[in-house]
């Protein structure tokens, strides 16, 4: 097992190195690229290889269906009890409604995908370290569990094209599940939700996307509030900014604390044109965030990892 863990801790300073592909002259980009996947592709084989090898070794797998009461008998029945909502399905629903009310459309994300739509239809380039097949889960089919709610753009930008034709802009938001293969803790999951949001017009600019987010946030926490941003990278965006907010008082913030909350920014030119979008006419911007970070911030919680672990009694809260 040590050596499984020394070769997953190598794996993750090898991702680390991906962010400096951003500071290298363009012509060398793919060649370290090219690089750091070979490195990586050898690591992922080693780390199969030492999984393989202690499956082979664990012993027999417990029977989870035999009773474990001790020192009882097994009941002649289990006793109903009624559920509830996930808080996560609740806040999901309010964050929709909050953006129906301002004339949005909702379509709702997949939960497998292809290459084509989380990758080449938003603009990423073919050696981006994000198609490494470490960072983003793959299926033996090649399809992918989407990675972000951005996978459904191109598929959005179709679908509602010919609203720009009869004088009406593409608005809608995509709301889903996502899925990365992350180092798990208490502020990391494999598994979370996301809502992307896209909105298209002859005329639109920075400043309408901008007082959308505020506008939605200040639905949201129910209180005037601050915002600002600062430069960001996608490359389905550009320019492309981090959008944050004033921290709420409900969360116990005070005046200049910022929390980042989202990513944002105009539509590259490619995406629209992917779309069949004429870019020299047509503008837009979009925008996705986490769902399980504003319930996190909204209940104070501090670990992920209570909403997917199945915990009744965290549950028996909401």
């Amino acid at each position: 097992m040590d050596n499984i863990e020394n070769l997953k801790a190598e794996l993750k300073k090898l991702n680390s190195e991906a962010a400096k592909v951003r500071d290298l002259p363009p012509e060398k980009r793919a060649d370290f690229g090219r690089e750091l996947n070979a490195k990586k592709q050898a690591i992922i084989a080693a780390i199969c290889e030492a999984e393989k090898a202690a499956l082979d070794t664990e012993a027999e797998p417990i029977d989870v269906t035999a009773w474990c009461g001790v020192n009882e008998p097994m009941p002649e029945f289990y006793p109903a009890e009624l559920g509830s909502k996930h808080p996560l399905m609740t806040e999901l629903d309010r964050v929709i409604d909050i953006y129906q009310m301002m004339g949005f459309d909702v379509v709702e994300s997949r939960q497998l995908d292809d290459e084509y739509h989380m990758f080449d239809s938003l603009n990423f380039a073919k050696e981006h370290p994000a198609r490494d097949g470490y960072d983003t889960f793959r299926t033996e089919e090649g399809l992918i569990p989407p990675a972000h709610t951005s996978t459904m753009q191109h598929r959005v930008l179709k679908q509602f094209k010919d609203n720009l034709a009869a004088g009406k802009p593409i608005a809608a938001v995509m709301p889903g599940r996502v899925f990365r293969n992350e180092d798990v803790d208490a502020t990391h999951e494999h598994t979370f939700y996301q809502c992307e949001g896209v909105y298209v017009s002859e005329d639109c600019t920075m400043g309408d996307m901008l007082g959308i987010l505020r506008e939605f946030f200040e639905k949201y926490y129910e209180q005037k509030l601050n915002i600002r941003t600062q430069p960001g990278y996608f490359p389905f965006t550009e320019p492309s900014l981090e959008f944050m907010i004033e921290k709420p008082k409900s969360l116990g913030g005070k005046k200049g604390d910022f929390l980042e909350m989202l990513g944002c920014g105009m539509i590259h030119p490619n995406v629209l044109k992917m779309a069949g979008i004429d870019p020299t006419r047509y503008h837009g911007f979009a925008w996705g965030g986490g769902i399980d970070r504003l319930v996190m911030l909204r209940y104070g919680l501090n670990d992920i990892r209570y909403f997917e672990s199945g915990n009744l009694n965290f549950l028996r809260e909401f």
